[in-house]
């Protein structure tokens, strides 16, 4: 996968500053239900104008990174 940042784009003027792919208005979050629920990443890709896998991709990317960077809080 190439670097997700050029491929997602986070602007307050467009969905209110979520996450979306790079000139669409397709939030990151919606991608990501898809994939949870089993939708492969071609058909997620079809589903959308001007949308790749690579894009699906890069949203994948972009919650891994986002959850990596997570600081974890370990309650007894």
């Amino acid at each position: 996968m190439d670097d997700w940042r050029e491929r997602i784009s986070i602007n307050p003027k467009v969905m209110l500053g979520k996450p979306c792919i790079k000139g669409t208005r397709v939030p990151v979050e919606h991608i990501l239900e898809k994939m949870a629920a089993g939708v492969p990443e071609e058909t997620i890709a079809s589903d959308y104008r001007n949308m790749t896998v690579e894009d699906v991709r890069a949203a994948a990317a972009y919650a891994r990174d986002l959850v990596g960077c997570e600081d974890l809080m370990v309650l007894k």
